[in-house]
């Protein structure tokens, strides 16, 4: 059996993790439910999210409305109480260099560094914000993780970044010099957060009903430092309603 909360399964909060997947292993006990003993910290998350071993899971909502709904079943998305958005939803903050000006349209021909093209928060929320205005970010860089986005345009190596509200949290708390030498220059509209997923054919019912009662059983600086306040119930119709959009390709310049 697999389960994996690796979203946001910093080092720096590896241990809080670790607890609160205990707390979800003895309430999925008191269901009946069989769980492994610690979480799976290796192998591919595609792997992973794609078992029929999955028990439990994390993904991210663009990868759940291209490719995973309809093979996985969606359990209930955890609530980390970001200002402005709905129980359950979340947004990126788009960062540049702290001495650069500027507002987030200013940067529009100027290189976007994005963590995968796969990814909500860090690709499709800010070309989806850019193409309500008409506007899309044509130069790029792959970096492969939002920390490493944020080093990028720290560094200079790109201009502005979307990052995830709840990352942006984990950089501010853990990483400060690096938040230092950035800035927030706005956010993308939210949308629905980081689901919890299991594999396909499994009762949904026992697995929300635990992952709530484990996050309400945390102790309070687990709580604030894993920044849950609780699940929330978004429906799948909910994530499958926001836009996908194109990835980077030859047509598109990619620094």
């Amino acid at each position: 059996m697999i389960a994996s909360l690796a979203m946001y399964d910093w080092p720096e909060v590896r241990a809080e993790n670790d607890r609160l997947w205990s707390l979800i292993r003895a309430a999925l006990a008191d269901e009946g439910v069989a769980a492994p003993e610690a979480l799976t910290r290796d192998g591919s998350l595609w792997e992973a999210w794609e078992s029929p071993d999955l028990l439990l899971g994390q993904t991210c909502g663009m990868p759940y409305r291209t490719r995973l709904h309809g093979q996985v079943e969606l359990v209930g998305t955890p609530d980390y109480a970001l200002p402005d958005a709905a129980p359950g939803h979340y947004y990126s903050e788009l960062i540049t260099r702290a001495d650069e000006p500027g507002e987030a349209t200013d940067f529009i021909d100027r290189t976007l560094a994005f963590n995968g093209q796969d990814s909500q928060s860090g690709w499709a929320a800010p070309q989806n914000q850019m193409a309500r205005l008409g506007l899309r970010f044509t130069h790029t860089r792959h970096t492969g993780a939002h920390r490493d986005s944020a080093r990028a345009v720290a560094e200079g190596r790109a201009d502005i970044a979307a990052i995830d509200a709840v990352t942006w949290r984990l950089i501010a708390a853990h990483l400060p010099g690096l938040a230092a030498k950035l800035r927030v220059i706005g956010h993308t509209d939210p949308t629905p957060g980081l689901p919890l997923i299991t594999a396909k054919g499994r009762d949904t019912t026992p697995f929300a009903r635990a992952v709530a009662a484990a996050i309400a059983a945390l102790s309070p600086s687990d709580r604030a430092a894993l920044g849950l306040a609780g699940l929330a119930m978004i429906p799948a119709s909910a994530y499958l309603a926001v836009p996908t959009p194109p990835p980077p390709s030859q047509d598109v310049p990619v620094n």
